[in-house]
Order: structure tokens, then C-alpha cells, then sequence
């Protein structure tokens, strides 16, 4: 009796964590433990730090008279362009650095552990955000020193960061996917590099469509991150929210309904 009192017990703290309120905390504590990751490794943040500011001084100054003729009247295009794709590319890191952690057993160690199975996936996800907000906040304030004034103000920017780091942890789902099903990290980095330069280099984030092959610009104009860079453009430099905003939520929503019960499903097969 007194054996079965004990494993009634024992399992009774197991039952708790797989509650709603459990499972939240258990994140919120893996995420606290990504960013403490964070700041043990800053070379981490790289990619956040540096790649906003110089592929804002590249692109700007290159084709800055080129296509706008000034590098001014380049400013309100390039800069929502190099945000998304500053800040979609960094959600690369999710899969890559999901893939290092299982290869490493850190989730074979987590399974020891009276948490939600969940728990570290949801954290690593929940951790990235932050490095969405680094690499969106430094974008705009690298365009704002090289002359960029959005028009549509403070609160129209503060909009368009929110709409791109949402989109940006809808898309991390996908590389997630990728880093949970894939062998190596080696291979989510090449996979995603396959899936992100395509959508990134063939979008209106650098020059106009028009100014491309006509066999071109269908592909272009159909292209989510098309219609996400033109979602910023409206909001930061005209303060509108209109149907291209509408269409960048609607597909941030339908990866997110695709690939996180995918990414989950796989993630419990592998854990």
C-alpha cells in the first residue's frame, strides 16, 4: 500500500505539468534560458548587429543612385527592404541552433526533467523573438542616421517592427521544422539558405518590379515577402495599414496552422 501511495504521489507532479499554466512557465524558463545563451556567447548576435548596418551602407550607397537617383530618395525603399530581409534571414538561427542542441543530447537531458516535452522547442522560439527586435530596431535606426525620415511616424514604425518580427517567428517555424527532421545543422543552414535567397533577392525589397523581365515579375508580385516589404513601406513611410498588411497576417497565419503542428509532431517522434 504504502508503494502505491508513493507512486500515486510521485506522478502527481507529472500530471501538473501538462497543464496550460505549467507548460507557459516551462517556456517562458527555456526562452529565459536561450537568452542566457545569449549573453554568454554575444558573437551569437552577429548576425543581428552587423548585417542590418552593413547591408544598409552596401545596398544604399550602391544602388542608391542607380535606381532612385540619390542615395535620399533610395532610403524609403531600401530600408523596409533590408529589414525583412535582415530580420526573416535571422529566423534561420531557430533551426540550425535546434538541430546543434539535439545533436549535442541537450533535449535528451531535458527529457529527465519534470517539464512539458514542449517546453524547450516553445522556449527556443519564444527566445528568438528578441533577436528580431535587435536586428529591426538597429535597421531603422542605421536608416534614420543615413537620412531616412518615415513618414508615417513613430507609431506607424512601431507597427510595421511588430508585423515583421510576427512574420518573422511564423517563418521560424518552418526552419524549426527543417532542424528538427534534418541530420545536421550543416544541412538546415543549406536547406533554408535554398528556401530564403529566392524569396529575399527575387521580392520588390531592392528595386521596383517594373524594372524587371516581365516573365519575372508574376513570381514577384505573388511572393510573400513582396507583399510583407510592401506592408512596411505603406506603414513607415505613409502611415497606412491596407490590403497589403492584410495579406502579410493571412500568411503569417497559414504557416504558423502548417508548420507548428508539423514541427511539433515531428519534434515529440525525435524526443
Amino acid at each position: 500500500m504504502k508503494s502505491t501511495s508513493l507512486g500515486r504521489e510521485t506522478s502527481r507532479p507529472l500530471k501538473n505539468h501538462t497543464n496550460f499554466g505549467q507548460t507557459l512557465r516551462n517556456s517562458l524558463t527555456m526562452a529565459y534560458r536561450g537568452l542566457l545563451k545569449i549573453r554568454r556567447t554575444p558573437e551569437q548576435l552577429f548576425d543581428v548587429t552587423l548585417q542590418p548596418i552593413l547591408f544598409t551602407l552596401m545596398f544604399t550607397y550602391i544602388f542608391g543612385g542607380a535606381i532612385s537617383g540619390n542615395v535620399e530618395n533610395y532610403l524609403p525603399i531600401i530600408i523596409p527592404g533590408i529589414l525583412v530581409q535582415t530580420v526573416i534571414g535571422t529566423s534561420v538561427v531557430t533551426g540550425v541552433q535546434l538541430r546543434e542542441d539535439m545533436d549535442k543530447g541537450v533535449f535528451d537531458r531535458f527529457k529527465s526533467l519534470p517539464i512539458a516535452r514542449i517546453a524547450p522547442l516553445a522556449g527556443a522560439l519564444l527566445a528568438d523573438t528578441v533577436r528580431y527586435t535587435i536586428a529591426t530596431v538597429l535597421t531603422f535606426v542605421m536608416g534614420y542616421i543615413m537620412g531616412y525620415q518615415p513618414v508615417g511616424g513613430l507609431g506607424s514604425v512601431a507597427i510595421a517592427a511588430i508585423l515583421v518580427i510576427a512574420c518573422s517567428w511564423a517563418v521560424s517555424w518552418i526552419f524549426a521544422f527543417f532542424g528538427v527532421i534534418a541530420r545536421t545543422a550543416a544541412s538546415v543552414q543549406g536547406i533554408s539558405m535554398i528556401v530564403l535567397f529566392p524569396l529575399t533577392f527575387l521580392s520588390n525589397a531592392f528595386v521596383p518590379v517594373e524594372t524587371m523581365p516581365t516573365w519575372l515579375q508574376w513570381f514577384v508580385n505573388i511572393n510573400p515577402i513582396s507583399h510583407l516589404v510592401s506592408a512596411v513601406r505603406e506603414l513607415a513611410n505613409n502611415g497606412a495599414i491596407g490590403f497589403e498588411f492584410i495579406i502579410s497576417i493571412v500568411s503569417a497565419a497559414v504557416i504558423v496552422a502548417i508548420f507548428a503542428p508539423l514541427t511539433v509532431r515531428a519534434y515529440m517522434r525525435r524526443t
